[in-house]
């Protein structure tokens, strides 16, 4: 798909509102049930399926967990052959909790299982993460600044350079330590 098909998507909540619409057909549930399961309002996620929302971190995890689907899956980037996405471009998506943002860089091509992110976040609050699907394994490489990642209970203080691997299955954070911390993510589903 090139950036003048007109059949893609013109906007990240047009992309989300598709896939939601799709996976929610894909596993057979209603509109309330998948809300349920995901703890939000019915009307939440109607609006979120119609484009008319504008979707935290938080909202999309629960969902994806919902779903049983990679976060990456609601996004539905296109899949050129050669991809490049500067600093400071792409869909970014902020969290409700934290000065915390992410953008999806590279999604799990077919026969894979792994989604790529750049984190960008802020000193203030961490960013707590609620349990992903099962086997989900998180990668992360500090890129600029200083952050406590890892289990919610014993998080790890990383400088530039510094790499982490942890269970995204279970609570943890992301605190950022100092201003204009940044990092490399990479999503292993197992």
């Amino acid at each position: 798909m090139d950036q003048h098909d007109s059949t893609a998507p013109a906007s990240p909540q047009e992309a989300i509102a598709a896939a939601l619409r799709r996976e929610r057909a894909r596993a057979g549930l209603s509109l309330s049930e998948v809300a349920k399961r995901a703890g939000i309002a019915k009307s939440t996620l109607s609006q979120l399926e119609s484009a008319s929302g504008n979707p935290s971190i938080e909202t999309l995890w629960a969902l994806c967990v919902a779903l049983d689907v990679p976060f990456s899956q609601l996004l539905d980037p296109p899949r050129p052959q050669v991809q490049v996405i500067r600093a400071g471009e792409g869909a970014v998506l902020a969290s409700a909790q934290a000065e915390y943002r992410t953008t999806l860089l590279s999604a799990s091509p077919p026969n894979a299982r792994r989604d790529v992110y750049r984190v960008t976040a802020e000193p203030g609050h961490p960013r707590e993460s609620d349990p992903h699907m099962r086997g989900v394994v998180e990668h992360i490489i500090m890129g600029a600044g200083r952050a406590k990642v890892g289990h919610a209970d014993a998080p790890v203080e990383l400088n530039p350079g510094d790499y982490i691997c942890y269970p995204g299955d279970m609570p943890h954070v992301f605190e950022a330590l100092e201003p204009g911390t940044w990092a490399l993510l990479i999503s292993e589903y197992s």
